[in-house]
């Protein structure tokens, strides 16, 4: 596949339009149970076979890897879409407005292409690698807060499920070191709203200790591209093979590392991306 991302474009902003018609147009349905807490709606999976046959018509040479299906389509290791049908399922069938439709298009590890949308909020953002990061037609970028005080931070869900106790352990320290410092700790329910409101402004930073393609890989590039710095726990470029999900504000970004780095001195070291 020698496409290049940005004639992607219009096909990534079609498929997500289709998603979101449908979720402002249906109800959850039947819930399935993925685990301990964790649930797909029957919508979650209706979303994805509809985009997954919007893309597999646009770009039959580009598998799919979804979140709920995994992939289809024949992956040759060039490119490579992430979607999550409904990011923030929770948030969706309690009917809180804070869910979005993630699709990201990856060449190897990295995110090139990136569409968020968020159909109960009335916005669409969208990126693509060295191409500025919009809100529609509006180019957005990250904050220029200039210290943690006056930072507003996102942290991502706590876990669940098996080893979720030990998980969660981790995640309270780190939740803990953060409210001592920042202005206020925003826990929102969507790795893509996160992603996306850091790279409008509207939060100073966000920080999740998980990194799934599906959840991450839109919203990391249009972060990036609204000038967001975007890394792992160790300070690394951010990769789909990263341990964990960190976009902050530039001027931020020295001392939320540092806070993260004073953090990982003291975790289990397989806590520590390492």
């Amino acid at each position: 596949m020698t496409a290049s991302p940005g004639a992607l474009v219009p096909v990534a902003l079609e498929a997500v339009a289709l998603a979101g018609d449908l979720i402002r147009s249906r109800r959850p349905g039947t819930l399935t149970a993925k685990g301990d807490r964790d649930m797909a709606s029957e919508l979650d999976f209706a979303v994805e076979r509809a985009v997954r046959a919007r893309l597999r018509l646009r770009t039959p040479e580009v598998a799919v890897l979804g979140e709920e299906e995994g992939v289809t389509g024949r992956y040759d290791g060039d490119l490579l879409w992430a979607l999550d049908p409904i990011d923030g399922t929770a948030n969706f069938v309690h009917g809180l407005p804070l869910t979005g439709v993630s699709l990201g298009l990856l060449r190897g590890d990295r995110p090139v292409l990136g569409v968020i949308d968020l159909p109960f909020l009335g916005a669409r953002y969208w990126a693509v690698e060295h191409a500025g990061a919009y809100e529609g037609d509006r180019r957005i970028s990250a904050s220029r807060t200039g210290g943690l005080r006056e930072a507003i931070v996102a942290i991502g869900d706590y876990a669940v499920g098996a080893g979720a106790e030990e998980q969660n352990a981790l995640r309270l320290a780190l939740t803990e070191r953060l409210a001592g410092r920042v202005q206020r700790v925003r826990m929102l329910g969507s790795a893509a709203i996160d992603l996306a409101w850091v790279a409008e402004g509207k939060l100073d930073a966000c920080v999740a200790l998980s990194n799934n393609p599906w959840d991450t890989a839109a919203g990391v590039v249009i972060a990036r591209e609204a000038g967001a710095v975007v890394i792992d726990l160790d300070g690394s470029d951010h990769t789909a093979a990263s341990a964990a999900t960190i976009a902050v504000a530039p001027r931020v970004a020295g001392e939320l590392l540092d806070l993260v780095q004073s953090w990982r001195q003291v975790a289990p070291p397989h806590a520590r991306g390492a």
